[in-house]
């Protein structure tokens, strides 16, 4: 499945469930995630959204690692049928 349409299908639900998923972009600091993602409560993750079977590169493994450490869940996305399960992942924590 395309990278962008499963974007679109996440911050459509992300949307549905009270939140945002944000195009996130930071010049300077390649490899960041796709997507911020941010709900009511305070909850916030990143995602990393892929093509069906595509693997992240060594820097975003590396940006996902360091986020991850700072406290901050990171998902990598490459089916849409992930997506339900994530946000209720972020929503349920």
């Amino acid at each position: 499945m395309d990278e962008k349409l499963i974007e679109r299908k996440l911050a459509r639900l992300a949307r549905q469930s009270g939140g945002l998923a944000l195009k996130f972009t930071s010049p300077g600091f390649a490899g960041v995630p796709d997507r911020l993602l941010l709900f009511p409560g305070g909850k916030a993750a990143f995602a990393e959204i892929k093509t069906t079977g595509k693997k992240p590169r060594p820097l975003q493994m590396s940006r996902k690692k360091l986020l991850e450490d700072l406290g901050f869940k990171v998902f990598i996305i490459d089916h849409q049928e992930q997506i339900g399960g994530v946000l209720d992942e972020i929503l349920t924590t």
